[in-house]
C-alpha cells in the first residue's frame, strides 16, 4: 500500500510522513533526497549536465537499524544523509528539481522503489505524478509565514530570509512546465498553520487506517 503525502516546503511533510510511517509500520521515502543527491553530484560535477547525472547515480536508500521508519540516503555507495541537508545543496537542489530531464529520471528510479511493499512517500510530486493510483493521496499545507517560521527555527537561520528565498521556490515549483506543485486529484488537503504534529498524523492515520481496511476487503471479495 502506498500513502502519498505533498505540499509545499515546511509544511511539515518529512517530520510527518516519517511519524505517519513508523506508526504504521511502514517504510518511509523522502523523494527530496533524490534531487538533494543529485544537487550534491551537480556541485561535485559542476561542467555535466543534471540530468546525465540523474540518469547516472545510484541512489538507495538503507533502513537505519534503530528506525525502521528513517532511510539513510547512499549515493554512489557514499552515505550523503547528512551532507545533503546542508544550504548550499539545498539551494542546488530547487534548481535541479526544475529541470525536466532529471524529474524523469528520478520519477522512475522512485517508481521502482515504491513498486513492492508499503511505503508513506513524500515529495512535491508523488500523487500527482510519480503515484496517482496511491491508496491515500494527502496535501499537506500552511501559511507562508509560518512554514518559513518552521524552517527558519529548524535552520538556525533569519526568518525574513527565509520567507523571501520560500516565495522564490514556491513560484518555481508552483509554475514549472513539467510536474508543478498542486494537490493531486482525490487527494485531503490539510493546513497545518495552526496544528501540531500529532494532531497531523493522527488525522492522516485514520485516514490510512479506513484506507488499509478496504484494501483488505477489495482483496477479500476478489
Amino acid at each position: 500500500m502506498l500513502i502519498a503525502i505533498d505540499g509545499p516546503a515546511g509544511a511539515g511533510k518529512s517530520t510527518v510522513a516519517r511519524t505517519l510511517a513508523r506508526e504504521l509500520g511502514f517504510t518511509y521515502l523522502d523523494s527530496g533526497a533524490m534531487y538533494r543527491g543529485v544537487a550534491l553530484r551537480s556541485l561535485r560535477e559542476p561542467n555535466a549536465q543534471p540530468a546525465e547525472l540523474a540518469r547516472a547515480a545510484r541512489i538507495e536508500f538503507r533502513t537505519d537499524p534503530a528506525d525502521r521508519a528513517r532511510l539513510r540516503t547512499i549515493l554512489d555507495g557514499e552515505d550523503v544523509s547528512e551532507r545533503i541537508r546542508e544550504s548550499d545543496v539545498a539551494q542546488v537542489a530547487s534548481r535541479v528539481a526544475s529541470d525536466p530531464g532529471v524529474r524523469a529520471a528520478l520519477v522512475a528510479k522512485q517508481r521502482e522503489l515504491i513498486g513492492e511493499g508499503d511505503w508513506v512517500a513524500e515529495g512535491r510530486d508523488i500523487g500527482t505524478v510519480v503515484a496517482p493510483e496511491a491508496e491515500l493521496k494527502v496535501f499537506l499545507t500552511a501559511s507562508p509565514e509560518e512554514r518559513a517560521r518552521r524552517r527558519a527555527e529548524e535552520a538556525g537561520a533569519d526568518p525574513a530570509r527565509v520567507l523571501s528565498e520560500q516565495a522564490a521556490r514556491d513560484e518555481r515549483d508552483s509554475t514549472r512546465a513539467h510536474s508543478p506543485l498542486r494537490p493531486a486529484p482525490g487527494s485531503v488537503t490539510i493546513d497545518t498553520t495552526a496544528l501540531d504534529q500529532s494532531a497531523v498524523v493522527t488525522e492522516i492515520a485514520a485516514m490510512a487506517r479506513k484506507a488499509i481496511a478496504k484494501v483488505k476487503a477489495d482483496g477479500a471479495g476478489n
